[in-house]
């Protein structure tokens, strides 16, 4: 019987994708190990049948997915890379930006995901909250250093997903932190002006009630206490939010 409607052409994976999803399945699934070198090319020649220029574009597949670094030279050759979240933060971050998507729509993605990771982690085990308030007394030490407070408070938040335990989740509040970061990278170089920062003071005392709240087990405070801490984070990053859109180019 004859196929109706769309066309039905298959298209045939090119040598060097094939060669590229064999070697991706295996660091995967361990059997090559990060900082692991991968077999010279004259025997990944041998052991797939290609030519050199069919090799080399697997590498580049492999490469560009941050999972494998090739050094040129003598001593050169390709080795295994642990699997990096920000390679996909990067890309994401990329059609966000092309597709123009405000700024506040990665912030509210953020809140939507936080907020539900505080809700399991007010029913997580005692250490998870306590292994959370270690982290956050850190902030203490560093209130009179602002780059290093950012980069403590964005621990925070990624402290927050990890510890909930959904790892998917954590994922994917990990790759908006990654685009959040770029793109504030990029603002505090670009314009004099962006030097004024929400007070590290402040988000202290939110990443304190917020422990305090989780010790509690208070699941629903916890949830609404959060909600307006990065509802009012939102607010003075993103300004109007109708114009401030992702940026992840420099």
């Amino acid at each position: 019987m004859p196929l109706v409607g769309s066309s039905a052409v298959v298209r045939v994976p090119k040598a060097g994708e094939l060669i590229a999803a064999s070697l991706r399945r295996q660091i995967i699934t361990g059997e090559l190990h990060a900082g692991e070198p991968l077999p010279n090319e004259a025997a990944l020649m041998e052991r797939f049948g290609v030519s050199r220029p069919t090799l080399r574009e697997a590498f580049r597949i492999l490469e560009s997915e941050g999972i494998i670094t090739v050094l040129r030279g003598a001593h050169g050759g390709a080795r295994v890379q642990a699997p990096d979240g920000s390679t996909a933060a990067r890309y994401t971050g990329l059609l966000l930006q092309y597709r123009g998507v405000p700024l506040a729509d990665v912030y509210r993605a953020r809140t939507e995901l936080e907020v539900d990771g505080v809700g399991l982690l007010a029913a997580a085990p005692a250490e998870r909250i306590d292994t959370l308030a270690d982290l956050v007394e850190r902030g203490e030490d560093l209130l009179g250093d602002p780059a290093a407070f950012a980069k403590y408070d964005t621990e925070v938040h990624r402290a927050v997903m990890e510890l909930a335990g959904n790892l998917t989740m954590a994922a994917l509040a990990g790759m908006l932190l990654d685009i959040m970061d770029a793109h504030n990278a990029l603002y505090l170089s670009t314009r004099a002006d962006a030097a004024e920062r929400p007070g590290a003071s402040a988000a202290l005392r939110a990443n304190r009630k917020l422990v305090t709240l989780l010790r509690e087990g208070d699941s629903e405070a916890a949830q609404a206490f959060w909600r307006r801490h990065l509802d009012s984070v939102e607010r003075y990053m993103t300004g109007d939010s109708a114009t401030t859109l992702v940026e992840v180019l420099s």
